[in-house]
């Protein structure tokens, strides 16, 4: 597995991560005996990154990060997530504000066993809190030497674009990535926090690259069965889609799982999709996939399979391009 940049910073992060929310027991989640043959698979294959958050669990998935890190922790990214509720039945719990990042910053330093946190992301939008006060307090994390780098995840594009834009100004830590959902089921970041990642020059983590498991194949009669169990059998456009994968991967001699997560890293040398597992041999599989080149007569084919627009204003601005601006357009 090979190595880029996280957005413009220094540091090195391989092209697929690895996702520890199913780390734990609690909820169906693995065992800590096959979270450690998954995080051997997946450091045996070149992989450094390891994404959790506090709420994963329950705590339990940072509690057994930090238990298989030990003795190797400085040789990983180390990620993890605050703003999701830690105790619903207390108001402050919850949200980017200042003192819910404080208490789950220590909190999630305990159960990592680590005296500080590659990246730290913020899970997801609160529309409550300021984001001066949010870049504010994300930079006196990175400050304390408790953060090195922080990142956003499930947030609008003038979101994070107005945040990096203010860090900017400021002097204080922009956002270094954007996590997100992409797969070929969901297909929405290509019309505007994509490009908005690249202009900022952001690595985009993509959350749930085989569409929750359907992307695999494996409720269509015909499929070539994946080792990740679908939630719910394919229906309507999404059969459309499968089978397309399905179709392309016979052809490539692949599983259609990895043309899933091929197709997500096709789109943009930005992309890492994040994989998560239950089992080692999922993971083994799948990890496969950096090694899959899809030719672009399977890319049109997977992408007329979605029946995806980027709307407007990107399908306007797409026309209206020769007429606007004369027949000398540069690259």
């Amino acid at each position: 597995m090979r190595h880029r940049l996280l957005g413009r910073t220094g540091l090195r992060v391989s092209e697929l991560f690895l996702g520890a929310m199913s780390f734990g027991e609690p909820g169906g989640g693995a065992p800590l005996a096959e979270c450690r043959r998954i995080l051997d698979v997946y450091a045996e294959a070149g992989g450094n990154v390891v994404d959790t958050a506090v709420t994963y669990r329950g705590g339990r998935s940072e509690e057994i990060v930090g238990e298989l890190l030990a003795g190797r922790r400085d040789r990983f990214v180390v990620a993890s997530k605050y703003g999701v509720s830690r105790d619903r039945s207390d108001p402050n719990a919850g949200g980017g504000h200042r003192k819910n990042l404080m208490l789950s910053l220590e909190t999630s330093l305990k159960r990592l066993r680590t005296d500080y946190i590659d990246v730290y992301w913020i899970h997801l939008w609160d529309p409550y809190t300021p984001l001066e006060e949010l870049m504010r307090a994300l930079d006196d994390a990175v400050r304390s030497g408790k953060v090195l780098y922080v990142g956003v995840s499930d947030a609008p594009a003038w979101v994070v674009a107005r945040a990096n834009t203010l860090a900017e100004w400021r002097g204080w830590s922009a956002f270094a990535g954007l996590q997100v959902p992409y797969s070929l089921l969901q297909r929405d970041i290509e019309r505007e926090l994509l490009p908005m990642a690249e202009a900022f020059g952001m690595t985009v983590a993509a959350w749930s690259p085989l569409g929750h498991g359907v992307l695999t194949g494996k409720h269509l009669p015909e499929g070539l069965r994946g080792e990740h169990l679908a939630e719910e059998p394919p229906v309507g456009s999404e059969h459309a889609v499968v089978r397309a994968v399905v179709e392309v991967a016979r052809e490539l001699g692949v599983t259609p799982a990895q043309v899933a997560v091929a197709y997500t890293r096709a789109r943009s040398r930005a992309v890492h999709p994040i994989m998560g597992a239950r089992t080692a041999e999922q993971l083994a599989e799948n990890l496969r996939a950096v090694d899959v080149v899809l030719p672009e007569e399977s890319l049109r084919r997977l992408e007329a399979a979605t029946d995806f627009t980027p709307g407007f204003p990107g399908d306007f601005l797409a026309q209206a391009a020769p007429s606007a601006f004369g027949d000398h357009l540069t690259e």
